[in-house]
């Protein structure tokens, strides 16, 4: 038996207060507005309550952010794409930003089951003066747990229009692509966070931005596996590979509180969540 839940998030500024309001269908909610930083960045968690996916599964979230809105969202744990046995499973985002909005979409990391064929899809749609940040952290497997990543397929796909694509196929049974240097060189996490603009930057506040990004990366043990660049003048993206998911969040957990400092003035304000 599959499923499709679908879930239309709209943020909108009234009276100087940014306000969630939501719509779903199956067995996906948006739990009560918090505010701990203020009416003016509303916080919100995404729950999912089966937690998985298998195939012919489907999850479909639509998010708007009204001009000078801000909706912060997050999860409460992994999505995990299961072994399938009835075709693709597929999670998909498709938000609009508007003018003066800000957007952060930060879910916890999708895991790649042993014999999954997942997609996990995310499309940005930034208007001229619209900004946000998300994070995509991939785990394959569960190295610990002594369940590897060797049979099945992954599909990537993370799009701002007119600006930005990347979509990518992990297939576990390529050995060059999973094992090689010139591939995940035998790492198991891969995790991107990224910061990105519906009109084009200043040089300088990207350099701004990278710099304290690879700071921060200097200091890291991950060090010789993540990078800092800026591939489109609206878009800086952070890149890690790690053994294990830990690690990875960290790294970005303190890359994305440097941003929301350098680009928005605004404190790390670490969702409640996070902390549990």
């Amino acid at each position: 038996m599959t499923w499709l839940a679908r879930l239309d998030l709209d943020y909108t500024l009234e009276a100087e207060r940014s306000v969630a309001r939501y719509l779903h269908q199956g067995p996906l909610r948006i739990l009560q507005s918090l505010y701990p930083e203020g009416d003016a960045v509303c916080h919100n968690v995404l729950v999912h309550p089966p937690s998985g996916l298998v195939g012919g599964d489907t999850l479909d979230m639509h998010v708007s952010v009204g001009a000078g809105a801000h909706g912060l969202v997050t999860t409460p744990g992994a999505t995990r794409f299961y072994r399938s046995e009835a075709g693709l499973a597929t999670q998909q985002v498709h938000a609009r930003v508007e003018s003066g909005a800000r957007l952060e979409w930060l879910p916890l990391e999708a895991i790649a089951y042993n014999g999954c064929d997942g997609l996990n899809r995310a499309v940005f749609d930034l208007a001229p003066g619209a900004e946000m940040m998300t994070w995509d952290i991939t785990a394959l497997g569960l190295p610990a747990a002594d369940m590897p990543f060797v049979q099945g397929t992954f599909r990537q796909h993370l799009e701002i229009p007119g600006v930005w694509l990347e979509r990518g196929t992990l297939d576990a049974s390529d050995s060059r692509l999973m094992n090689s240097p010139l591939g995940l060189a035998g790492q198991r996490c891969m995790a991107t966070l990224v910061f990105a603009a519906g009109s084009t930057m200043a040089d300088e506040r990207i350099e701004r931005a990278l710099a304290c990004a690879r700071e921060l990366l200097e200091a890291s043990e991950l060090r010789l596996t993540a990078g800092a660049t800026s591939p489109h003048k609206q878009v800086i993206v952070l890149r890690v590979l790690s053994p294990v998911t830990e690690p990875a969040i960290e790294l970005l957990r303190k890359v994305w509180a440097a941003w929301r400092q350098e680009m928005w003035a605004l404190p790390g304000a670490v969702p409640r969540l996070w902390n549990m």
